[in-house]
């Protein structure tokens, strides 16, 4: 037996009270707000005809804790940078806009419905906005009962009579009648929340780049089964989320498949434009929507052409009304039958108007057949009492008519023009075509969450944006956002940031008790706690002694323009700390670097004639004096305080090995892109430190060394490579040999398994310039692979480490399974365009490391005999035990005579 359920809002900024008088009532539903703003349903069944607080705040925690927390965090984001990270300070403020409101038309479109209109009218001169102007359009009236009702109870409310019926002419006549800059539609049987058209404006307000908002649809009631039905069968809701929908600028290609089901963006009863959108797209298709013979569609097509036509559209759920569901079934029905009309007119009519969508539009019409309307019959007779199967079958059914039905409602639209003396409104203006859309390099920034959200203006031209957000100095996390070549907001930056991150964000260290060690404290910030002092910057961690000599290797090979830019950036941004530099020029012959780094005082310049990568970073490990080697690419940018973060975890006496994290430079162009999207040099967000247990840990699987980071941001005690369990890096590894990479890798894998301790610091970032040409990079990728295969191949036959065949023989060929199911499921086929060099790398893998170490072992035996070492690859300093001598049949040959040039000064503090 049915029994209604109660609906009601649930303000959970203020104390809790017990919900009562529920009898009679089957459950509880509550639409929960934090400040205002919903968080999310609640269902509840009541107990005894109330619910207690503590249940609901139990409730409410258990379902609702990741919408709280993110909201606990854009409004803390939204507040002065004093108190940025004080949630006590969040919960007195809203987050938003100071902008000033621009005046807002709300137009209701009726139609011989006053008792509904009534209710409408009282909620929208409730409603709490400054610069309100109210419009009714009475649509092709059958009495002038509206027109009664307004001059009685709502003289204040402006009045205008549409002849031409159909909700579309009414919504257009509103258009030309709006007084405002802003114009917000909703429904004579809907009911405003007091801030609804506050919301809709402050995101006009705070981003003149959007041109249309939608918001959050709720039931007014539920005391029937109609309604009841109604909500489980969808509802008019799409979430408690606010979404931006960014399309590419200017391109006249197909738009994102899931842009086409236009549901997803709202509904009718709720929406508001900019009223100049009309004038670049035109108004709403009269032969659309309630009053034609395709009951509906008009709203959906509408939000449809405003993407298509390059704008900015918005769902803000904070924007709220409440709609009055048919009671009846009789009337559910016929309202099942129509949006099934209304979605395939819509698609019909779109279909016509861009050749290019239709493709989309067909596959899009036989897939919602099958998936909305097949599937559901299908579990309905396998579970009748799921939903009722007639609603199913007479929605199936309005949707093979709607697809019909356009063309006679264009007709009929087209005759009510003509009888008016009128045409119909023309279609809109051809977009600009832009063929290099999908092409649009994306820009890199930085976001310090101690200063207020940026606004990025300067963005035309990129299609995305990537944010590195930083808490003074250290990376929290990154995020992306399409921008579609527009200017990005601080609303906008704040919501992505507060989604994405929000986890990390709540672990920010701070001096305040408000923000930090875990969720539960979070939370607590919304009971009323003792006045606390604003957040502060996080306690650096301890630096590495002044005492601590430090070295800093580049090998380089003919690139002097990325070497000159590395050291302008590292000489001005390592001080006050005394560092030793060492640039080696992995290529004399060519008498690029020597020039370059003739422009730096202090610098050291040391000649490596062997190519290779390890063979250039061994020799200027042999030539440093320094306790503490690091090492970096000569085509990074280092950021202020990147050393002491790199150098603080050696405080420690049992770390060996630092790492740091590796970001991308620029993302410009297409291969730079695809890089980072196939997993880039950067390794998270998160620190880890690996240890001889770590290494263990893995019981069958290889060991992924490769999770640690690289040598292009490293630092090593110098004492590292004296260690006869260790040594130098493998010269039969990486750039420059046959391998083409893993000599970083295999490194790390012989520290670990000789119980030293790595630290992968993320604090501790670089800036590295990708590689500009697909060329360039499926080299790369292909060299990257060569070097997988040899690396593991090396700690197989070296060091019997049989997990290697598990990584060779199952976990590469799932993951080239894997990523051809991602690209069959239309997710990231990109990606395809590097699995042909990076298959034939691992082909190639052994056939390479047999070569580099024949090419070694030739090397070695041309060398001066161990036994004669060269005096500059003798010992580091005073009070290091010197390299280790490698016989031929060991890994590391001994190194040549360094050809050394000092210039006159080391860098030292001023």
């Amino acid at each position: 037996m049915f029994k209604p359920v109660q609906v009601i809002d649930l303000e959970i900024g203020t104390p809790l009270s017990a919900v009562a008088a529920l009898d009679g009532y089957d459950r509880l539903q509550a639409l929960v707000r934090l400040w205002g703003r919903p968080l999310g349903a609640l269902s509840l069944h009541p107990l005894g005809g109330h619910c207690a607080p503590a249940d609901v705040w139990r409730a409410i925690i258990t379902h609702h804790s990741p919408a709280l927390l993110r909201q606990l965090v854009r409004s803390a984001l939204a507040g002065p940078v004093s108190d940025r990270f004080n949630l006590t300070a969040a919960r007195h403020r809203r987050s938003g806009s100071a902008a000033a409101r621009p005046p807002v038309t709300v137009a209701v479109c009726t139609r011989d419905r006053t008792a509904g209109l009534a209710r409408c009218l009282s909620s929208l001169a409730a409603l709490d906005y400054p610069a309100l102007d109210l419009l009714v359009v009475d649509n092709a009236p059958t009495n002038d009962a509206t027109a009664q009702l307004l001059m009685r109870r709502f003289p204040n409310v402006r009045y205008v009579c549409e002849p031409r019926p159909g909700l579309d002419w009414a919504r257009n006549r509103a258009i030309a009648e709006a007084h405002g800059d802003i114009i917000a539609f909703t429904d004579d049987d809907a009911v405003a929340d007091s801030q609804w058209v506050s919301a809709l404006a402050e995101v006009f307000a705070s981003t003149p780049e959007v041109m249309a908002v939608t918001g959050l649809v709720v039931p007014y009631q539920l005391d029937t089964e109609a309604q009841l039905l109604f909500e489980r069968y969808g509802g008019f809701g799409r979430g408690c989320a606010r979404r931006w929908f960014v399309p590419a600028s200017g391109s006249r290609r197909p738009l994102e498949r899931r842009y086409r089901g236009a549901g997803m963006f709202g509904t009718g009863a709720n929406m508001a434009f900019r009223r100049v959108l009309f004038d670049r797209i035109g108004g709403f298709e009269p032969a659309l929507d309630v009053g034609t013979v395709t009951n509906g569609g008009g709203d959906l097509e509408m939000f449809f052409r405003v993407l298509k036509e390059g704008h900015t559209l918005v769902y803000e759920p904070a924007a709220i009304v409440r709609h009055q569901h048919r009671r009846e079934y009789r009337q559910l029905r016929a309202q099942m039958r129509d949006h099934g009309i209304g979605l395939y007119a819509y698609f019909a009519r779109s279909a016509l108007a861009y050749r290019e969508e239709r493709a989309g539009f067909l596959w899009l019409g036989l897939w919602w057949l099958w998936w909305w309307s097949g599937l559901r019959l299908l579990r309905s007779l396998l579970n009748p009492a799921a939903f009722p199967r007639d609603l199913i079958v007479i929605e199936l059914w309005g949707s093979l008519l709607g697809a019909l039905r356009y063309r006679r409602a264009r007709r009929i639209a087209a005759d009510i023009a003509r009888q008016h003396g009128q045409a119909l409104p023309p279609r809109p203006p051809a977009a600009r075509v832009n063929a290099h859309a999908r092409s649009l390099p994306t820009a890199m920034r930085v976001v310090e969450l101690s200063e207020p959200l940026p606004e990025w203006t300067d963005l035309a031209g990129h299609e995305r944006v990537r944010a590195v957000v930083t808490w003074h100095g250290a990376p929290v996390g990154s995020v992306e956002l399409a921008n579609g070549g527009r200017p990005v907001r601080a609303l906008q930056l704040g919501d992505v940031i507060a989604d994405e991150l929000y986890d990390r964000l709540l672990e920010v260290p701070t001096s305040s008790t408000d923000l930090g060690a875990s969720r539960a404290r979070a939370l607590l910030a919304l009971t009323p706690p003792a006045a606390s002092s604003p957040a502060a910057p996080p306690a650096l961690p301890a630096q590495l002694p002044a005492e601590e000599s430090v070295s800093i290797v580049i090998a380089t090979r003919d690139r002097p323009d990325d070497l000159r830019q590395c050291l302008e950036t590292l000489i001005a941004r390592v001080v006050p700390r005394s560092v030793e530099i060492v640039v080696v020029d992995n290529h004399p012959g060519s008498g690029l670097t020597p020039p370059v780094v003739a422009e730096f005082a202090g610098v050291v310049l040391v000649n490596e004639p062997r190519q290779g990568l390890a063979r250039a970073r061994n020799a200027g490990i042999a030539s440093c004096s320094g306790d503490i080697v690091v090492s970096i690419d000569d085509d990074v940018r280092v950021p202020e305080g990147w050393l002491e973060k790199l150098l603080a975890p050696f405080v420690r006496r049992d770390v060996m090995i630092v790492t740091g994290n590796v970001l991308p430079l620029e993302l410009e162009t297409a291969a730079q892109r695809l890089f980072e999207l196939y997993g880039g040099l950067g390794r998270g967000f998160q620190r880890l430190e690996a240890d001889g247990d770590w290494f263990r840990r893995f019981s069958w699987r290889a060991v992924p060394t490769w999770l640690l980071g690289a040598t292009a941001n490293a630092a090593f005690r110098a004492s590292l490579f004296s260690d006869p369990a260790v040594g130098l890096l493998d010269e039969a590894l990486g750039a420059g040999t046959p391998t083409g990479c893993s000599e970083d890798t295999y490194l790390f894998y012989k520290a670990l398994r000789a119980e030293h301790t790595i630290v992968y610091e993320p604090a501790a970032y670089v800036w590295h310039k990708h590689r500009r040409e697909l060329r360039s990079l499926w080299r790369q990728i292909y060299n990257y692979s060569k070097g997988h295969v040899a690396y593991h191949l090396t700690t197989l036959l070296r060091d019997h480490d049989l997990r290697a065949l598990v990584r060779l023989t199952l976990e590469l060929p799932w993951a080239y399974l894997c990523r051809l199911r991602q690209a069959l499921r239309c997710r990231n086929r990109d990606l395809l365009l590097l699995t042909a060099p990076e298959l034939l790398g691992h082909l190639a893998g052994p056939f390479a490391l047999w070569r580099s170490r024949r090419q070694v072992a030739r090397e070695q035996r041309e060398l001066v005999p161990a036994t004669a070492p060269a005096a500059d690859s003798a010992p580091f300093n005073g009070q290091r035990a010197p390299l280790p001598q490698l016989t031929g049949t060991e890994l590391h040959p001994p190194l040549p005579q360094a050809d050394k040039v000092r210039h006159e000064l080391r860098i030292a503090s001023p």
